[in-house]
């Protein structure tokens, strides 16, 4: 007679059971030679597939995709297979291994090693879980393809035309701004397209906040300001308006490095920043100069800092003047000497133009 007075409701022989497992799940335990009978350690798919983007690599993961940066796709294989696995919740200490085996190019063979302690028993168990990888296109790289973009960003400059420079950076803001958001887990992120226009750059992408961000920062490194409109495209499925929005960033008048007349007879002035006013080095003293925009005259630029050439300097003639070869005549020529020449300089950089020829700051 059992001392725990218990017995199999399978087979009828007694059982020897601690009090507390002499029932499972709500009925009277098995005896462990019947409870071994049925009992399986894994619960494992027959099979799994692994979609991936054969475009970014993303893999989809139930409704999404996810961007697992993966050089293959063994390791996702086995994260898939792991996520399918369940182990028995009567097991305790389980320890379990996966060798992958790769069969083909688009097939791998995945053996499960599981061991574990049920009733007190050691217990083992393999199993083996084919995986299908299968390409496709992630809804990201399907709008990439398809150009699609829900807003604008055009950069354009008052009274002119966006410099070099100022192209270069707006183009390296909207990419940096976008691979933040994109290494973020933003997937839907993305630069529809970049292109120089007449007048300036577009850039095309993903959302509005996107290109509201891109905006500001451009605005913060120029200057100028940005002016933003809707207009409807279409309705969704759901009769909802889907519009696309542009946002004009409009560059100040003059950028830095410009070499521009401001109109007041003092000389030309080396533009150093132009945000929302301008700062620049008067050419003819090496004073700090400041003014509003709307302060100067209609064509004030003379030119940009690297229209300047370097020249020979002659002498030092006093506080106020110094003798340079002009670069196109080569005649010894009597400027001004601003404060930031170096007396003892053998050449210094010189521009010309139609208000004469002056000294101009190394360019750092």
């Amino acid at each position: 007679m059992s001392n725990s007075g218990a017995f199999c409701p399978r087979c009828g022989d007694a059982v020897e059971l601690p009090r507390e497992r002499r029932m499972e799940r709500g009925e009277p335990s098995l005896c462990d030679a019947c409870y071994f009978d049925d009992f399986e350690l894994v619960d494992a798919p027959e099979r799994i597939q692994v979609l991936y983007c054969s475009d970014c690599g993303a893999v989809k993961r139930g409704k999404h995709w996810e961007d697992v940066g993966a050089k293959d796709y063994t390791d996702i294989a086995i994260d898939a297979v792991t996520e399918e696995l369940t182990v028995h919740v009567g097991a305790e200490s389980i320890s379990w291994a996966v060798e992958p085996e790769q069969v083909d190019e688009t097939t791998v063979r995945l053996t499960c090693h599981f061991s574990g302690v049920v009733r007190d028993t050691p217990i083992e168990a393999t199993v083996v879980v084919p995986a299908k990888l299968a390409s496709g296109t992630c809804d990201r790289c399907g709008l990439i393809a398809g150009d699609f973009y829900a807003a604008t960003v055009q950069v354009r400059a008052a009274t002119r035309n966006p410099t070099d420079s100022e192209i270069a950076d707006a183009r390296e803001i909207a990419n940096e701004y976008v691979a933040e958001k994109e290494a973020g887990g933003d997937r839907d992120a993305f630069v529809s397209s970049i292109a120089e226009v007449e007048g300036g750059l577009d850039v095309k992408v993903s959302t509005t906040q996107l290109a509201r961000e891109i905006s500001n920062r451009i605005v913060d490194a120029h200057g100028g300001s940005v002016d933003s409109s809707e207009r409807l495209i279409t309705e969704d499925g759901d009769g909802n308006r889907v519009y696309r929005t542009a946002h004009v960033v409009r560059l100040p008048p003059v950028a830095k490095g410009d070499l521009i007349d401001p109109g007041d007879d003092e000389g030309p002035v080396l533009v150093t920043a132009a945000h929302q006013t301008l700062s620049g080095i008067r050419l003819t003293s090496g004073e700090e100069f400041g003014a509003d925009f709307e302060d100067l005259p209609e064509r004030a630029v003379l030119g940009e800092r690297r229209d300047a050439e370097e020249t020979t300097l002659v002498a030092v003639e006093d506080e106020h003047a110094i003798q340079v070869l002009d670069p196109e005549t080569y005649e010894a020529t009597t400027i001004s000497r601003p404060s930031f020449v170096d007396p003892d300089a053998e050449t210094i950089q010189v521009f010309k133009h139609r208000e004469g020829l002056h000294a101009v700051p190394a360019d750092e």
